[in-house]
């Protein structure tokens, strides 16, 4: 008589990273866009850099020809505002539910959910390199602790979410991450999980994962120092405003850490309301302005297409418009990052 596995429908075999990284091998170019970037953000989290970091685009990436073409303008603007702003375009692949709901590209790529994650992972590691052939660096959430060893070589930029801020498994991914990491504070609003996440992360661990070979292993990590707390608001309110950025860096130098914080403009802070999200921006860029250097950067939700709309038939979904968090259309996000390259 069986006792495991009694509710599992299917297993099936995935391809090893190793074979992904094989077939979809990154350029010497690609890998100095990467490396430079981390490192540029960095030293922005250590005040050698001055410019501001922003986390820009879609909330999730659910057509790969909308989002080329949005990452092809935001290639554009990044070149123009460069000396001041350094842009990283969201590519986000994973989303967590807060109950049920589409979990991203590389759950269910088809999105008439086949969930065929195989070819999520090659669509989304084709979709990287895209995006990277531009010169333009990618940023996104970690969900999945086994994502990473398929796609981690291609990004710049990581978060951690407000769902999972408070999960050990997260705290210990992020210790052995290669490249800066941000952490959400919690859905409730608590900068304080974020914070214990951040100390817990800079330290070693050794926890159970795969290898390139997708073998399981033991993974045993350095700690990642390079981190910093992303105001998102919580069920409490936002926490974008001046007095919240001030009591959070408190708790950051009172743990022994730097008191960097990154403002996202969406998500509780915008009350989930795409149009407040230019009034979140210009708040922090006045932050900044008026000398809070530890007003690092801040993340905006945009796409082609204003708004949001439901996943139906996929064939009649509206071109550039997200099927998760409503976005600002490309004309506001080009007017707010000219904006805020004239202000800095």
């Amino acid at each position: 008589m069986s006792t495991s596995n009694i509710r599992v429908t299917d297993l099936k075999p995935l391809s090893s990273p190793q074979s992904f990284i094989d077939s979809q091998p990154i350029s010497a170019e690609i890998a100095k866009v990467v490396t430079d970037t981390r490192a540029a953000i960095e030293n922005i989290e250590q005040r050698k850099d001055d410019r501001m970091v922003m986390l820009v685009g879609p909330c999730s990436i659910h057509d790969e020809k909308a989002g080329l073409e949005y990452a092809k303008r935001l290639a554009a603007i990044t070149e123009e505002v460069k000396d001041k702003i350094l842009v990283v375009m969201r590519v986000y692949f994973e989303k967590p539910r807060t109950t049920v709901g589409w979990k991203g590209l590389i759950n269910d790529p088809n999105l008439d959910g086949t969930f065929d994650m195989q070819t999520g992972l090659e669509r989304a590691r084709a979709f990287l390199i895209q995006v990277l052939s531009l010169g333009l660096p990618a940023g996104t959430e970690f969900l999945d602790p086994f994502t990473p060893q398929y796609l981690a070589d291609l990004i710049s930029w990581g978060a951690i979410g407000a769902r999972t801020t408070e999960s050990q498994t997260h705290r210990q991914m992020a210790s052995g991450l290669s490249m800066p990491i941000g952490y959400k504070n919690g859905t409730g609003g608590s900068c304080q999980i974020a914070v214990d996440a951040m100390v817990a992360a800079r330290s070693p661990h050794a926890f159970l994962g795969i290898d390139l070979e997708g073998r399981a292993s033991v993974v045993n990590t350095a700690g990642n120092k390079a981190q910093h707390l992303i105001l998102r608001g919580g069920a409490s309110g936002p926490n974008y405003h001046e007095e919240s950025v001030i009591l959070a860096s408190s708790l950051l130098e009172s743990a022994g850490l730097r008191p960097n914080v990154v403002i996202d403009c969406s998500h509780a802070n915008s009350n989930k309301d795409h149009n407040r999200q230019p009034i979140v921006f210009r708040d922090t860029i006045r932050q900044r302005s008026a000398g809070n250097e530890g007003v690092i950067g801040l993340m905006l939700e945009s796409h082609l297409n204003e708004g949001n709309q439901s996943l139906g038939d996929p064939a009649e979904l509206k071109y550039g418009v997200s099927i998760t968090d409503a976005c600002i259309n490309w004309e506001t996000t080009e007017e707010l990052l000219r904006e805020a390259h004239a202000t800095l």
